[in-house]
């Protein structure tokens, strides 16, 4: 079993370094008890998953499907295979283009590009791949990627025409938040209300007519700086909806497929959020001493949050003999806002250890390195977890993951790294110092808009799936299922429409579906 490590004053790395490697041992030597008792059992997702690393999907698939067709499979072993079949197919999913499909794209949309440049960037593994029954086949979103990836290539991109106002909003708006805490002498402050209408809606014969759909919509969780969600109307009704602080909160349909017609849920709700800013003062703050067991979980490892000798080794890099818990939380941030790249992900259900994943590439999208943060958080001690819903930010709608951190006295404070990574390498309109003013605000602040919906990763739903969700680790665009069948995002959609209301004007904007 594993060791449930706390914050204390004794050589942290040192301890987790000499752990970590123990653990490698224990599995060398064959004497972990839950291998030696379930050997048997995981023989076949271990064949599986061996396949699926060296590229053969469809061996793997028939490795999975005469497991499946075993009778005296238990609901967690059933559970299990399930999952690895549905990731074949979601990495397929995800690795879909050809190389000539690729290339078509990357002419299409870079500007100027030729066929001996895309031929360079392929030779220099500019674009994510993978090799599946002997095809190799590239991620859909490398074009974006591409840029992301690459600053030199931004005066080839199509660059939206309102990106240097959106960024000059950003930078007056953290602005604003400073000054607005300053004065209350609070964290909280220029509340916002939001009239939101959100659809999901399944495809037209996705299920077989008269199947009853599940479906978990999210919705507003309480925080101190969320609060006043209101349904207005929904349709059909909502059958349940989870608690105020449910680490995972959604309204939970049902609702029966017609022949030839989309399926379509429908919620229209209002709610309230603050900005929030915390001046950090670290002479202030106090190492959390494990004695409140809710937020002692925080600094555990768990699902995507493994403690691994590179982990640690790379949290000694970044942190040095620093011992103060708000600086070294502080030297995370900026050194993740430095050296990871934003990157459009991968669907995280295929990903073994977000975090990790992250770490090894050197880039990611929001969640990934939230997840990174997080990690390397835990493994010096400090509470860390996840937060996530949407970005309401003018013209920016999109879902969005950040983190929170607890520093005595000051409680839980957000960190949305992903911003400072955003600051520092791509808000090219903002000079130098205004690039680090905004990176500097998101960590311990965040504009109001935002819908938060989750406060922890990886968590069971309100009432619980039965199959394997589509996100397994996060909870944003929706979740449906029919029976014990999950339905995957090219059986579904959704779109929100967000209004933010004020005593005098309206100010309305649309988004479609999005990531």
């Amino acid at each position: 079993m594993l060791l449930r490590l706390t914050p204390s004053d004794f050589p942290w790395e040192s301890l987790l370094m000499a752990f970590a490697w123990f653990r490698i041992a224990l599995v060398t030597l064959g004497m972990l008890t839950t291998w030696q008792t379930c050997f048997a059992e995981e023989a076949p997702l271990d064949k599986a998953q061996q396949l699926e690393l060296t590229g053969d999907f469809q061996q793997a698939e028939a490795v999975l499907d005469a497991a499946l067709a075993q009778s005296d499979l238990s609901s967690e072993e059933r559970y299990e295979l399930i999952y690895e079949k549905d990731r074949l197919f979601r990495i397929r999913r995800d690795f879909a283009l050809t190389r000539d499909q690729l290339q078509e794209k990357i002419l299409a949309g870079v500007k100027d590009a030729t066929s001996d440049e895309f031929a360079t960037w392929v030779d220099e593994g500019r674009f994510d791949y993978r090799d599946i029954d002997g095809k190799r086949l590239y991620m859909g979103s490398s074009v974006r990627n591409l840029f992301y990836r690459d600053p030199k290539l931004e005066h080839r991109r199509k660059i939206p025409a309102d990106e240097a106002d959106v960024q000059r909003l950003r930078l007056n708006l953290t602005r604003q938040i400073r000054a607005a805490t300053k004065a209350a002498k609070s964290p909280y402050v220029m509340t916002k209300q939001f009239d939101i209408e959100f659809t999901g809606t399944v495809y037209a014969d996705a299920v077989p007519a008269g199947s009853t759909i599940k479906a978990w919509l999210p919705i507003p969780r309480s925080f101190p700086f969320q609060r006043g969600f209101q349904l207005i109307s929904s349709s059909p009704q909502p059958v349940e909806i989870a608690p105020a602080d449910s680490p995972l909160r959604s309204a939970y349909f049902e609702q029966k497929a017609t022949a030839g017609e989309p399926t379509k849920f429908k919620l229209h709700f209002t709610f309230q959020h603050d900005a929030i800013r915390f001046e950090i003062d670290p002479k202030a703050v106090t190492p959390f001493d494990g004695a409140d067991a809710e937020i002692a979980r925080f600094v555990q490892e768990g699902p995507h949050i493994e403690f691994t000798p590179e982990l640690i080794a790379l949290s000694k890099e970044i942190v040095g003999d620093e011992t103060n818990k708000a600086i070294i939380a502080k030297k995370i941030y900026d050194w993740i806002s430095v050296n990871i790249q934003y990157s459009l992900a991968i669907e995280y259900s295929t990903i073994r250890n977000l975090s990790d994943y992250c770490r090894a590439n050197r880039y990611g999208d929001c969640g990934q390195e939230a997840m990174l943060y997080i990690a390397l958080c835990r493994v010096n001690g400090i509470p860390a977890r996840w937060q996530s819903g949407w970005n309401l930010f003018p013209g920016r709608l999109n879902i969005h993951d950040w983190s929170e951190i607890y520093l005595a006295p000051y409680g839980w404070v957000p960190v949305d790294v992903c911003y400072g990574i955003t600051a520092l390498q791509s808000m090219n309109y903002l000079s130098d110092s205004e690039r680090q003013e905004v990176a500097d605000f998101y960590f311990g602040g965040l504009e109001p808009y935002r819908m938060a919906a989750n406060s922890d990763h990886s968590q069971k739903h309100t009432p619980a799936k039965l199959a394997p969700p589509s996100d397994t680790i996060d909870f944003q665009r929706g979740e449906y299922e029919v029976g014990n069948t999950n339905l995957y995002y090219d059986k579904f959609t959704y779109d929100f429409d967000v209004k933010e209301i004020t005593p005098t004007t309206t100010a309305s904007t649309t988004a479609a579906s999005v990531k």
